[in-house]
Formats: structure tokens, sequence, C-alpha cells
């Protein structure tokens, strides 16, 4: 059994991923991580710096890092789930078997002028549109839109907050990056990836924008079957 740890995107909460379960092999346990401030962790205070939010992550779903597991994250999930690894690799921690990476740049790649000056409702309304990918019902029920914009204005301090340390060592593990060919990520920012592993690497790219794993869920989800049946421990362990 490989359990599939799933970290969601800025503004969203862990049920993005819930209608994935249907379609993994009995193999496969899905596990969707809820980071505070949303979903079933209303009631919780947003954790707002980036590595705040991996130490959480990590100490929350011990119990999860413990046995097989692969990490799956799409835009501000995948720089998370990069995080939790290189978090596990320094406190002497299970590593995963893979990393699967959707929509991110690499950690060298980040631009670090993206999430500045998007604080106000305004700012951030208009940046959802940009982006696609959220309902019209989100924007026409108030009730709705004020818990979504909440969340992606903590959200988006948590990506404005990393900072990349060109030190950091590349990780023994296999990483699979997923990309959008109409997202607006550049091919060599994604490309860089490359260099964050000495195990195996590929990108394999979608029609659609940056939320092409809606857009082309079927062939996504296939190509997650197809990459969960290859991984091979022999990496991290």
């Amino acid at each position: 059994m490989t359990r599939l740890l799933t970290i969601p995107c800025a503004g969203a909460s862990a049920t993005m991923y819930l209608r994935w379960r249907r379609h993994l092999p009995s193999s496969v346990q899905l596990v969707p991580l809820e980071p505070p401030g949303r979903g079933a962790r209303l009631g919780q205070s947003f954790i707002e710096r980036f590595d705040g939010l991996v130490s959480w992550l990590c100490q929350t779903w011990q119990a999860e890092l413990q046995d097989r597991y692969v990490l799956f994250g799409h835009s501000m999930g995948a720089l998370l789930a990069w995080g939790m690894a290189v978090h596990q690799r320094r406190t002497g921690g299970r590593m995963p078997e893979a990393l699967l990476l959707s929509a991110c740049a690499a950690p060298s790649q980040r631009d670090p002028d993206r999430f500045r000056g998007l604080d106000s409702d305004e700012s951030l309304m208009a940046d959802l549109r940009a982006q696609g990918g959220t309902s019209e019902a989100v924007f026409a029920h108030p009730d709705m839109l004020r818990m979504t914009l909440d969340t992606l204005r903590a959200d988006y301090r948590v990506c404005d907050s990393f900072v990349h340390d060109p030190d950091e060592a590349p990780l023994a593990l296999p990483v699979h990056v997923l990309a959008g060919r109409q997202d607006d990520i550049s091919p060599g920012r994604l490309e860089a990836w490359r260099c964050e592993t000495v195990a195996p690497f590929s990108i394999t790219w979608f029609e659609g924008n940056h939320f092409f794993i809606w857009q082309e869920e079927a062939r996504v989800l296939a190509h997650l079957r197809s990459l969960l049946s290859s991984i091979q421990p022999d990496w991290s362990h």
C-alpha cells in the first residue's frame, strides 16, 4: 500500500482532491492534507510563513510519514511538497518515494514579485479571475467569496515568504513534474526542477492553463496511475 499525500493549491482546501479516490487503484490510499484555516480546519488560525507551514504539515501528519508515501501538490501545494521532503531530510525522517509536482516553478525560479501587492480584496479577486479555475458561483456567494479571499490572502503570504537557499542539495528521490501548455509559467522555470534531484526526473505537458489538472483530469489521473505503479522504493531507502 502506498499513501498518496496531496496538498492543495493557494486558496483551496483538501477537498479539491477527494473525487480522485474513486479513480485510483486499491493499492493507493489517498490522504488529502488540510492546512489550517480552511475546510475541516476552518476554526484554526492560518499559518502565513512557508517554513512554519511546512513544519506544521510534517508534524501533523507524522504518522502518515512513517510508511511508504508519495507527495503530490498543485501550485503552492507543489512547493510545500518539496519543502516537506527537504524538512524530512533535515530532521532524519522517512523520505517520500517520489514528488509529483504540478503547475509550479522550481524553487530557484520563483518570481519574488509574483505576490507583492496582492493583499486587498480587489487585487485578489482580479488574480483569481486571471488564473481561472474558480467557479462563478464563488464570486456570486458573499460568504464563499469571503472564505476564499481570506484563504488566498494567507496562502499568498506563505508563497511570498519563501526564500530560496542556493546551497540546498538536490534530493535523492524521483521528481515528476506536470505542466500546462497554456500556463504562464515558462518551460525553463519548470524544467529547472531537474536540478533539484539526483534521481529520475520527468516533465509531462498537458493542454490547459494553470488549472489543467481539471481541464484534462482524465489524462492527468491516468498519468498519476502510471507514475504510482512505476515508482520504486530504492531511491529513498
